[in-house]
């Protein structure tokens, strides 16, 4: 497999080859690059975006859904829980040895948004996490709407619940509470690591919708959730370290039919829309996710971005590390 050169002054680490096989199967030749050392990389020690699913609706066997880890010092800052969320987890702590992202130490995500393909996995990341001994509650951020799907969530397993803490399965009466708060734009996090940012993005008709900024000693990483262009996306990077953005590719787009090109005209970002976006964001790295490909392949992907874009771009994959 070919790996360009994209002059971002990251190495590759050689965790990926431990974690390569949820990347074998994708075409050759897409730009790439991975953060890491010559030897073993401290995942203790500063800050690392870790995509858990880049995935879409579309049911794709090696695309876990939307998910995207902020790893800082040891600890993790999940935004989205897409369907896979929990396993793609676990796969990158044994792995690629990035321990913040053990099952029972997740205990914190931020939700862009509630389509379902962002949210299927948050059962499973209230429950599976507790079941593997997670004591703490699940904190969850998010737009309006949060507190009551999660409230119905754990009612929804109150029978599971009940089995495993009254049962004869030894079991903490905690760890699959959830701690839901709904907020607004602004910074709505902050701890002696990171000081979490949601910006307010344009996703289709959904009233409120959100981007997230994360600001750490060493780097500053936006996601930008789904969203159609937003200049909040733009001023939240203002020349970042890492942008995680969603994309569509135009060539597809011109292939689908007149209803579906009305919606995701309405509701994502087309290659050439986010040429544009990050010309003007600039940063340092643009890492392709959530990426409706409509037979389009990944490098022509690229090629349509860097068309109005000339930065370092990489087209995402599960288990990626940067």
């Amino acid at each position: 497999m070919g790996w360009d050169q994209l002059g971002v002054g990251l190495l590759r680490h050689l965790a990926w080859v431990a974690i390569a096989a949820a990347a074998a199967c994708t075409p050759p030749g897409s730009d790439r690059s991975e953060t890491g050392s010559a030897g073993p990389v401290d995942y203790a020690r500063g800050t690392y975006v870790v995509l858990l699913g880049t995935g879409t609706p579309n049911a794709e066997p090696d695309r876990a859904g939307p998910a995207v880890a902020v790893v800082v010092n040891g600890t993790a800052y999940v935004v989205d829980a897409g369907p896979g969320v929990v396993r793609r987890a676990a796969a990158a702590a044994a792995q690629a040895g990035i321990g913040a992202l053990e099952p029972k130490r997740l205990d914190r995500v931020f939700l862009t948004h509630l389509h379902s393909d962002h949210t299927v996995g948050l059962p499973d990341l209230i429950l599976t996490p507790w079941v593997l001994e997670r004591e703490r509650p699940l904190q969850v951020f998010g737009p309006p709407g949060t507190e009551a799907m999660t409230r119905h969530l754990v009612a929804a397993y109150e029978a599971d619940i009940r089995r495993r803490v009254d049962g004869l399965q030894p079991q903490n009466a905690t760890g699959y509470r959830v701690d839901a708060r709904e907020i607004r734009p602004g910074v709505v996090y902050r701890d002696s690591n990171v000081t979490v940012t949601a910006i307010a993005v344009a996703h289709e008709d959904w009233p409120v919708a959100y981007g997230y900024r994360f600001e750490t000693a060493d780097r500053v990483i936006v996601v930008s959730g789904d969203t159609r262009p937003h200049d909040s996306v733009v001023t939240a990077c203002a020349g970042c370290d890492i942008m995680v953005h969603e994309v569509y590719s135009d060539a597809g787009f011109s292939r689908r039919a007149p209803e579906w090109q009305r919606y995701h005209a309405r509701s994502h970002t087309s290659a050439s829309e986010l040429a544009a976006v990050a010309a003007r964001a600039r940063p340092k790295l643009l890492v392709l996710y959530h990426q409706l490909l409509w037979g389009t392949t990944p490098d022509e992907l690229v090629a349509e971005i860097r068309r109005g874009y000339d930065g370092s771009v990489v087209f995402g994959r599960d288990l990626d590390v940067f």
